[in-house]
């Protein structure tokens, strides 16, 4: 993996220079650990003029689950009581000779961006911008296959309790003993707040678990990710308690199932970010279900649960290959509850089979 590591910060090295800096200094921790392997907490990764630093206010911890810093790097430990990692950084790469540093400016405070500029106030700096997270789109099969493990600790998470009695218990008390059980199958921990809603709760996205209890003839719907190795990725289904699905609900999710299938198939490197969007979103409006709509259709994940790109109406670009991301449109009746089905897929061009599904578990709408 050191090649990897080092290719990367090659990768963005040549950016910085391009755009006129000589050192970088890295701040946001899934860019960290993107670039250098681990991303112990505070850890900033200074991209130097004549050496990379991992620059660290105590040790590396040993953990699997945390990652371990790239053997290519220099990591140096802050003394005593330590302070700003990237201030020590800044002052590393004024050692350095560094004439230009570029910083994350979406991740810095205002108060952080001072301390630096006074560290090295000879150093001119500049804006590294979304320089590392556009790197990070495209996914290499190592990042794709601890996605693919994350998935299957999810379906087998989510498989498992599917098999138990859920009438009477609460959407709190089912959120935790899921999140219990992807520990207990391998993952870091969960990728997101787990979310459980039941009844009129059901089909919200983002919904926090409420104490209320499971009852028969209600919607349950589920959402759920886990982490592995720190990569993420999340999976959404919606099931019917205890009873036979009543016509509406039938309706109502056959229509979901058709929004979701259209995104999905839509799935292609060169295909519009927003056309995915567009294919999803058309079946749910030609249905009468326009107004209430979340904002976007799906987004990529990786280190972090929600990257780019975006699935939206108003989002530029293309797909790419190897980008893996979600599917997850939603109808919710207020009073009355909803449906979502969200999946995990990787974009593959139609040679390799098109897009690869990870998150498995059946769409069918079960009566449990």
């Amino acid at each position: 993996m050191s090649e990897v590591y080092a290719t990367r910060r090659a990768r963005l090295r040549d950016r910085c220079q391009a755009g006129g800096s000589q050192s970088a200094v890295v701040t946001r921790p899934a860019n960290v650990r993107y670039l250098a392997g681990a991303a112990p907490r505070g850890a900033v990764l200074l991209i130097g003029r004549t050496e990379d630093v991992l620059v660290c206010a105590s040790p590396p911890d040993d953990r699997p689950s945390e990652g371990r810093p790239d053997e290519a790097l220099r990591v140096h430990v802050l003394p005593g009581a330590g302070g700003d990692p990237a201030v020590a950084a800044a002052g590393l790469a004024d050692a350095q000779r560094a004439d230009t540093l570029a910083v994350e400016e979406h991740h810095l405070t205002v108060a952080r961006h001072r301390e630096i500029r006074s560290v090295a106030p000879r150093i001119r700096l500049g804006d590294l911008g979304g320089a590392v997270e556009q790197l990070r789109v495209v996914k290499d099969e190592e990042e794709i296959s601890c996605l693919r493990i994350g998935a299957e600790i999810a379906d087998q998470a989510l498989g498992e309790l599917l098999e138990s009695i859920l009438v009477g218990r609460t959407e709190r008390h089912l959120a935790l003993e899921l999140e219990r059980r992807l520990v207990d199958h391998g993952a870091d921990g969960p990728a997101f707040p787990t979310s459980v809603a039941t009844g009129p709760n059901s089909g919200r996205r983002g919904h926090r678990p409420t104490d209320r209890r499971v009852e028969e003839g209600d919607f349950l719907s589920v959402c759920l990710g886990a982490t592995y190795r720190g990569y993420r990725c999340e999976i959404g289904r919606t099931f019917v308690i205890g009873t036979s699905p009543a016509d509406w609900q039938i309706e109502l999710y056959d229509l979901v199932f058709a929004a979701q299938r259209a995104g999905r198939e839509t799935l292609a490197p060169g295909a519009a970010f927003r056309d995915v969007d567009r294919a999803a979103r058309q079946v749910l409006d030609s249905a009468g279900h326009a107004e209430g709509l979340p904002p976007l259709t799906g987004h990529g994940v990786g280190l972090e649960i929600d990257e780019d790109p975006q699935l939206a109406p108003a989002a530029m670009g293309k797909l790419d290959a190897c980008v893996p991301v979600t599917v997850e449109p939603g109808v919710h009746l207020p009073g009355r509850g909803g449906v979502r089905i969200d999946d995990t897929l990787v974009v593959r061009p139609e040679a390799d089979g098109g897009p690869e599904l990870l998150t498995i578990t059946t769409k069918e709408l079960l009566a449990l």
